[in-house]
């Protein structure tokens, strides 16, 4: 980075009261993706109060619960981090709290948007503020492998090359298919892919085949982290994936069953990760996931309010009672679970 640029960005974040230490440890770490990101980057949620404004203790409480359960990375202003119902300044100001309390943990931030010169702002002001790369969708108008590439060729262009990008590769979201094959030739014309945050479904033989791209040679190494909600991470990481990149209620669980998962211990991972199945299954409900989601850090104590911005509500008392059910079902297996 830059000096002087640097130093704009310390002087921004002092005039928004952070802590300066944390600012000049991370600035002096330059701590940028690469391809070798491995475990898990839980997908941060935006602690709301019940009317809509930020809940900044929340934010602490979810910061300091994800470097002490294990998470190596951290993703903010994702998909269900209710990104487009944030202002620029709510974006970069939660971005600086993340980076602020997690300052030996990479942060990389969601920057999607219908527009380059609205991407590219954020993108660069986060960079400045620290962030180790940006996460960015294709927009739900491309339909050919071309416009693909060209997209994230203008992309790349727009916001910097010297940029950490992460691809988000989600079609049942976004309505883009994304081949392996074009994968690949995003991964080599374009230097700045260090990442692909894998959500297709079915996905296990595109991870497959994306690393027997790489063991041809015919592809460089591109680290893979999945997301689904972790749906599908038991075989996932088998199929030489090499964590998680998403935003189930209990990423200690994720933690845990990718480091078992690597040390070997694939039957614990997988008995581990069974306890959680019906759970994850219903905090994955189209529409309802992030209230599951939402409700469940409440009840674990980390946020204040299960409350999201408008538009978007709270689950009703029979959805409450199931979810409670199934934590209460899951406690016998997994403690963490026991939070009636």
């Amino acid at each position: 980075m830059p000096l002087g640029k640097a130093q704009g960005s310390i002087q921004k974040c002092l005039s928004n009261n952070l802590n300066s230490s944390s600012l000049f440890l991370r600035l002096n770490l330059i701590m940028k993706l690469n391809a070798s990101a491995s475990g898990v980057f839980p997908i941060a949620p935006t602690p709301f109060f019940d009317d809509g404004r930020i809940d900044s203790d929340s934010i602490d409480r979810l910061a300091d619960f994800y470097v002490e359960c294990g998470a190596t990375g951290l993703t903010v202003l994702g998909q269900m981090g209710e990104a487009p119902k944030l202002t620029h300044a709510e974006s970069v100001a939660i971005t600086a709290q993340f980076i602020r309390k997690t300052p030996q943990r990479p942060v990389v931030v969601g920057v999607t948007s219908p527009g380059f010169a609205s991407m590219k702002a954020l993108a660069q002001e986060v960079m400045g503020l620290g962030a180790a790369g940006v996460m960015i969708a294709p927009p739900n108008t491309l339909r050919t492998d071309e416009q693909v590439i060209t997209y994230y060729q203008q992309a790349t262009k727009a916001i910097g090359e010297d940029i950490p990008i992460v691809v988000q590769d989600y079609p049942l979201s976004f309505s883009v298919q994304i081949s392996p094959k074009v994968i690949r030739t995003l991964v080599q014309e374009i230097p700045a892919i260090q990442m692909l945050k894998h959500e297709d479904w079915p996905g296990l033989e595109k991870i497959s085949t994306l690393r027997s791209f790489e063991a041809d040679g015919s592809m460089r190494r591109l680290a893979i982290l999945c997301g689904n909600g972790g749906l599908f991470l038991d075989f996932e990481m088998s199929r030489g994936a090499d964590g998680s990149n998403t935003g189930y209620c209990f990423p200690d669980m994720l933690c845990d069953v990718v480091r078992l998962q690597k040390a070997g211990q694939r039957d614990e991972a997988h008995d581990l990760f069974d306890a959680h199945l019906p759970l994850l299954r219903y905090e994955q409900q189209p529409g309802a996931g992030m209230a599951v989601r939402k409700y469940v850090l409440f009840k674990r104590g980390l946020l204040k309010s299960d409350a999201q911005r408008a538009p978007g509500g709270q689950l009703n008392a029979s959805a409450r009672q199931e979810v409670d059910y199934l934590l209460s079902r899951l406690a016998k297996k997994d403690p963490r679970a026991n939070v009636q």
